[in-house]
C-alpha cells in the first residue's frame, strides 16, 4: 500500500496543470493520496474537482469567513478502490470524520457516534467550546479509519513570530490534536499522520538554520513526539534517511529558491503503534520496522527543472508551473484485507452539491427557458400554431418599438421621441435638436419597469392547442400594429443608413495631408515612450555583488512600511556561501506602490 501526502497549493491549479483530476491522481500513483491547501469552500465543490473514476474522496473545507481565510486551507483524501460499496480493501476506509474535535455538525456524515470523543476532549478545561469549534472550522484535518490504522490528513497552521493570535491558535490546534492521538492510543489503535505540519523539526531540515533555530516552541513540541525523545511516534522519513541533508519539501515562492534547493522540510509522515504480526510484543516489532518498506520525497514534482535558464541570464519570463511543495510517499507491506464494508457516508459522492440534489438559480432559469421553447415548438405544429406565432412576433415588434420610442430621446434623423414626434431640425438634414428637461423626465417614466427576480419563478402560461375565436380576433387585430411597427423600423433603418453615408462623405472631404500628420504624431509618441523607458532603466540600481540590474519588491506586511517599494538583487535566493546566489543588496525606492 502506497500513501502520498502533497500540499497542492490550490487543487484547481493542479488539476489544470495535469489536465484532469484523474490524471493528477494517476501521476501520483498511490492507494491513498492526501492533499493539503486545496483552497476550496464546500459550495465550490463540483464533480470535476472531487470525483474521479476508481477513487473515493473525503473533504474538509474551510468554514470561516474572516479576512484572508475565505477559501483558504482545506484538505482532501482520495482512496483508490475497485469497489465503493462492497470491498475488503484496506485503502477504502470503514469510517471517516471531518476534523478531530467531533464537534462539527455532521462531522461523520450520517454516523452520529461522536459525542463520546467530544466529551473526552472537554477535559481540556482551558479551551471553550467555541475555541474547539474554531480549531476545526478552517478545514485542516480529515480522519479516515482503515481498520488496521487511523490516518490523519493534516494541514498545520502557520504563525508568524509577531502574530500572537495565530500563535495561540496553532498552540491550541496541536494541543487538541495530540489529545485525540492519546485517546486512540489508549484504545490500542495504530496512527499514521501525514501532511504539511508547517514545522521543520531540526536544523538539518532547514537551509542555513540559525543557532536558536531548534529552540522554537513548536519544533520542541514536534521532537517531543518522537520515540528517541520518549514519545510514541516515528518520523518515518528520518528513520529511513537518518543523515540525509538538503532533503527539502518546500521552497519560497517569489525568490527562486528552488534553483539552489534553498528550502525546508515541513511535509511529514509520522507513525506509531504495534506491528500486525502475532509476535508484536517483542522488542523491535513496531509499525515502522515491520511494515514500512520505503519512504522518500518525490523530487520529480519540483517546479524547477534542470535546463531552465536562470533569471539573471534572461530566462524565467513565465511563472514556474506547479506547487511550491513536493509530495512525500510511504510504501507499506504485508497489510491484510479488512472485513467487507462500503464507503462511509462522509464520502464526496454523497455531498448534495456533487450529487445534484441542490438546484441553483441558473439551472432553474435554464429549465424554464427550455420549457418555453418546447411549448413554442408544440404550438407551431398545431392548427392554430401559425396564428399564435404571428401574434407572438407582432407583440415582440411592438415591444421593440416601445423600447426605441421610450429610450431614444435624442437620436438620428427619423427617430421618434417619447411622444412619437420625429426629431427634425429646421433644415431637415438629419440633425438632432435638444429636448427639454420635462420631456426627458416624461420619457424616463415611460420606460418599462425592470423585471424582478420573483417574476422568473412565476408559472409560464400554457397556450392550448385549441385556440378559440377570441385569440384569432386578437391576431387579426394585431395585424395593423404589426404592419405599422414594421414600417417604423424600416424608416429608422433608412435614417441610419443616410447618417452613415453622410459620415463617409464628410470623411472624404478631409485634406489629404491628415494621414501623414497622424503618423508623425504616433512616431513622436513612440519616441517619447522609449525615452521614458530608458530613464526608468537608468534609474534601476545595480546590485553590489554582481553589478546587475535589481528587481523591485513591495512590502506586503502590515506596518509603517506597508506598500513601500524597494530594490533587491535579481538572482535566486540560496546559501550565502554560493557566490552565484542573491547578494544582500537592498535599497528603498523613491515612492510607494499604488497597489
Amino acid at each position: 500500500m502506497k500513501i502520498v501526502t502533497y500540499n497542492v497549493n490550490g487543487l484547481r491549479q493542479r488539476i489544470s496543470q495535469f489536465g484532469s483530476l484523474l490524471k493528477l491522481l494517476d501521476a501520483l500513483d498511490a492507494d491513498i493520496i492526501c492533499f493539503q491547501e486545496i483552497k476550496l469552500t464546500r459550495q465550490e465543490l463540483t464533480a470535476d474537482l472531487a470525483m474521479a473514476e476508481g477513487y473515493e474522496s473525503f473533504f474538509s473545507c474551510t468554514r470561516t469567513s474572516g479576512k484572508g481565510r475565505t477559501g483558504y486551507s482545506g484538505v482532501a483524501t482520495f482512496c483508490r478502490v475497485k469497489s465503493a460499496f462492497s470491498s475488503m480493501e484496506a485503502s477504502l476506509p470503514v469510517m471517516a470524520e471531518e476534523g478531530f474535535t467531533s464537534l462539527l455538525e455532521n462531522s461523520r456524515g450520517s454516523d452520529s457516534r461522536n459525542g463520546e470523543t467530544s466529551a473526552e476532549l472537554h477535559c481540556l478545561n482551558d479551551l471553550t467550546r467555541d475555541e474547539l469549534l474554531m480549531i476545526d472550522s478552517e478545514g485542516r484535518c480529515i480522519m479516515t479509519d482503515h481498520g488496521h490504522f487511523v490516518l490523519f490528513n493534516v494541514y498545520g497552521p502557520r504563525a508568524d513570530s509577531d502574530d500572537a493570535n495565530r500563535i495561540r491558535f496553532k498552540t491550541n490546534f496541536y494541543k487538541v490534536l495530540q489529545k485525540r492521538w492519546e485517546l486512540l492510543q489508549q484504545k490500542g489503535r495504530r496512527i499514521i499522520v501525514v501532511g504539511d505540519l508547517n514545522i521543520a523539526p531540526a536544523s538539518i531540515d532547514h537551509c542555513e538554520a540559525g543557532p536558536d533555530f531548534e529552540n522554537n516552541e513548536f519544533r520542541r513540541w514536534f521532537r517531543s513526539l518522537l520515540v528517541k525523545n520518549g514519545g510514541s511516534f516515528f518520523d518515518v522519513f528520518r528513520e529511513k534517511h537518518l543523515e540525509r541533508k538538503d532533503a527539502y519539501t518546500c521552497w519560497p515562492v517569489h525568490t527562486g529558491a528552488e534553483e539552489f534547493n534553498y528550502g525546508t522540510r515541513i511535509d511529514h509522515i509520522l507513525a506509531c503503534g504495534l506491528c500486525l504480526h502475532e509476535a508484536h510484543d517483542q522488542p523491535g516489532h513496531d509499525l515502522v520496522a515491520c511494515h514500512v518498506q520505503e519512504c522518500d520525497i518525490m523530487m520529480q514534482f519540483r517546479r524547477w527543472k534542470p535546463g531552465i535558464t536562470p533569471r539573471w541570464k534572461g530566462g524565467r519570463s513565465t511563472k514556474l508551473e506547479g506547487s511550491d511543495h513536493v509530495p512525500v510517499y510511504m510504501v507499506l507491506k504485508d497489510i491484510p484485507d479488512v472485513p467487507l464494508h462500503g464507503t462511509p457516508s462522509l464520502s464526496a459522492r454523497y455531498i448534495p452539491e456533487i450529487r445534484g440534489l441542490q438546484q441553483t438559480i441558473v439551472s432553474i432559469l435554464m429549465k424554464r427557458q427550455t420549457a418555453e421553447q418546447v411549448t413554442v415548438c408544440e404550438m407551431a405544429g398545431s392548427p392554430a400554431g401559425e396564428d399564435t406565432m404571428k401574434l407572438s412576433v407582432c407583440k415582440t415588434l411592438k415591444r421593440i418599438d416601445e423600447f426605441f420610442s421610450s429610450n431614444m430621446v435624442v437620436g438620428e434623423c427619423g427617430m421618434k421621441n417619447s411622444e412619437g414626434r420625429p426629431h427634425m431640425a429646421a433644415g431637415g438634414h438629419g440633425q438632432s435638436r435638444s429636448i427639454p428637461d420635462a420631456e426627458k423626465k416624461k420619457a424616463k417614466k415611460s420606460q418599462p419597469s425592470q423585471l424582478s427576480l420573483r417574476s422568473f419563478f412565476q408559472k409560464v402560461p400554457t397556450l392550448s392547442t385549441g385556440v378559440g375565436n377570441s385569440v384569432k380576433d386578437d391576431v387579426l387585430k394585431s395585424d395593423d400594429d404589426c404592419s405599422k411597427n414594421t414600417q417604423d423600423l424600416d424608416e429608422k433603418s433608412r435614417a441610419t443608413q443616410t447618417s452613415d453615408l453622410s459620415a463617409c462623405a464628410s470623411a472624404k472631404d478631409q485634406p489629404m495631408g491628415t494621414a501623414p500628420l497622424e503618423e508623425d504624431k504616433k512616431n513622436a509618441a513612440l519616441l517619447e515612450w522609449r525615452k521614458i523607458q530608458q530613464r526608468m532603466q537608468d534609474s534601476i540600481p545595480l546590485c553590489d555583488g554582481h553589478r546587475e540590474p535589481c528587481v523591485t519588491r513591495v512590502v506586503k506586511k502590515q506596518g509603517p512600511n506597508f506598500g513601500r517599494r524597494f530594490y533587491v538583487c535579481a538572482r535566486a535566493e540560496g546559501p550565502a556561501s554560493n557566490p552565484e546566489t542573491r547578494c544582500d543588496f537592498f535599497r528603498w525606492a523613491a515612492s510607494k506602490s499604488k497597489h
